[in-house]
């Protein structure tokens, strides 16, 4: 066989193994699987940590509200009635334990000027350790721009604020470490406040609270 017609041969097998694999669909499925996983993935996780976030935010907002609602049903409270309410409140966020809540309860009255001026008359603050401490000081001049549209000669208003720094399921690390590019994911600041005036009475004395 001459060397013209080896060539031949070769480049005519050549061709035709070419066109077996461009013809071979085996494994096709598999390559595009491997594809678009990553990316089903990633809308997976994405839509899984947007629910949660939007319900733990949920459940902020009401553990404000719930606590504001039976405060201001009653006529006076004690210290340790207060804090009752505000540790059942934030037993409402369970399941969700990745970081604690923390709740303030500002007890405000309004002075009697032509302008009233808003003061503390009492308050409370649940950290986020369940330790308890003062918001303000008694008598303390509260300045929130929120009061302007609501602000009444003589009136009694309870001010409920609630916080969480939301930690992300995928950004979360039980050490407190940082994940790297994940870690813009955590500390997410949720919180609400509500504004309610007593149902029952004018306004709502607690003596040991500070």
């Amino acid at each position: 066989m001459n060397p013209m017609s080896q060539l031949s041969r070769t480049m005519r097998n050549a061709v035709r193994q070419v066109r077996a694999i461009a013809n071979n669909k085996r494994g096709v499925a598999a390559i595009e699987f491997g594809f678009i996983v990553p990316v089903l993935l990633c809308m997976y996780l994405v839509t899984m940590e947007a629910s949660d976030a939007i319900e733990v935010n949920k459940k902020v907002s009401r553990m404000a509200s719930t606590v504001a609602d039976l405060v201001t049903q009653q006529s006076r409270m004690q210290k340790s009635e207060v804090l009752a309410v505000m540790k059942i409140a934030t037993a409402s966020l369970q399941p969700y334990n990745r970081s604690k809540p923390s709740l303030e309860i500002t007890a405000i009255q309004m002075g009697t000027e032509t302008t009233p001026v808003a003061r503390a008359a009492w308050s409370v603050k649940l950290d986020s350790s369940g330790n308890a401490a003062a918001v303000v000081a008694k008598t303390s001049v509260i300045n929130d721009a929120r009061l302007d549209n609501i602000r009444t000669a003589g009136a009694f208003y309870i001010r409920v604020s609630s916080h969480l720094p939301y930690q992300s399921m995928m950004a979360y690390s039980p050490t407190g470490e940082g994940l790297g590019l994940l870690s813009a994911f955590t500390n997410i600041q949720m919180g609400e406040t509500f504004y309610l005036r007593p149902r029952v009475s004018t306004t709502i004395p607690c003596d040991d609270c500070p």
